[in-house]
């Protein structure tokens, strides 16, 4: 069984959904990067969402643009996200890794040669945002060979006659983006997840994680109440952005700061369904 077959396995077992935070690799440098990921487990993450930086993130709202800028800045690389995994083995063999990211890197990496690093290097899953369904010949044979879960993205505008052939060979889980447009710039509702969700079931047995507008404790709660997973990452990089100095550099308590808003979120998922849903 994979790592996130596992944790989903065993989180469903304790009867509670799961926190997903993000970070961007390398963001705003190595070592506050490398210190927030080691962190991210004992502060509440039950899975891990890594990103590759890029130059031309299209499904990012300007959030993880800037993320992504201030990485390659700092030297980010899709070769770094890999070694970033490899220095988080060191300590834990348990939490799943899932890598998120664009095609052009990968492509002039070479997609076999990617697939075979990433699983050696210890990550669990892959998100590549921008190869559809009808081209994941390019990248899923070699991901299946080497043992890496292939997530794929539903949106809102995902119809039921689409819907069979985007899940089609998916596995570890399914991402629903809860808006139709960029991260981080607006999100759903309680009432349009409750909807949508059931609607994904239909077509699969996967758990499903919620992601694209997640900001608060509060709308992370809502989301594990009618999915599987909550998944947060433009409020977490607000977080850091906030805690570097006027440089763009991190400060000694950046790290921490990200860190406690997840504890936050941690929290709240972890309560969520031992209390009613607000009014």
């Amino acid at each position: 069984m994979s790592r996130i077959a596992a944790r989903f396995a065993a989180l469903r077992r304790e009867g509670r959904g799961a926190l997903i935070p993000f970070l961007e690799a390398h963001d705003p440098d190595l070592a506050t990067s490398m210190a927030i990921l080691r962190g991210l487990p004992a502060a509440g993450a039950d899975l891990i969402e890594i990103g590759v930086p890029f130059t031309d993130p299209m499904a990012d709202g300007p959030t993880i643009q800037r993320a992504a800028q201030r990485a390659l800045k700092a030297g980010g690389s899709l070769r770094g996200a890999l070694s970033m995994v490899r220095e988080f083995r060191r300590d834990d063999d348990e939490t799943p890794v899932v890598l998120m990211g664009y095609y052009n890197p990968i492509f002039s990496h070479g997609a076999e040669r990617f697939c075979a690093e990433a699983s050696a290097a210890g990550a669990d899953g892959l998100i590549v945002v921008d190869v559809p369904p009808e081209e994941a010949d390019e990248i899923e044979p070699h991901a299946r060979a080497n043992g890496l879960d292939l997530i794929r993205l539903v949106a809102p505008t995902t119809d039921e006659a689409r819907m069979p052939r985007v899940l089609a060979g998916t596995s570890g889980f399914v991402y629903y983006v809860s808006i139709a447009g960029i991260t981080g710039t607006r999100t759903a509702t309680a009432g349009h997840l409750a909807e949508a969700v059931p609607r994904v079931r239909r077509h699969t047995d996967l758990p499903v994680a919620i992601g694209f507008g997640i900001r608060t404790p509060q709308q992370a709660a809502e989301a594990v109440r009618v999915a599987d997973a909550a998944v947060v990452a433009s409020a977490l990089i607000d977080t850091l952005a906030a805690g570097l100095d006027e440089d763009g550099r991190a400060r000694p308590e950046t790290a921490r700061q990200v860190l406690d808003h997840v504890r936050a979120l941690a929290d709240a998922v972890r309560e969520a369904r031992k209390t009613p849903a607000a009014a």
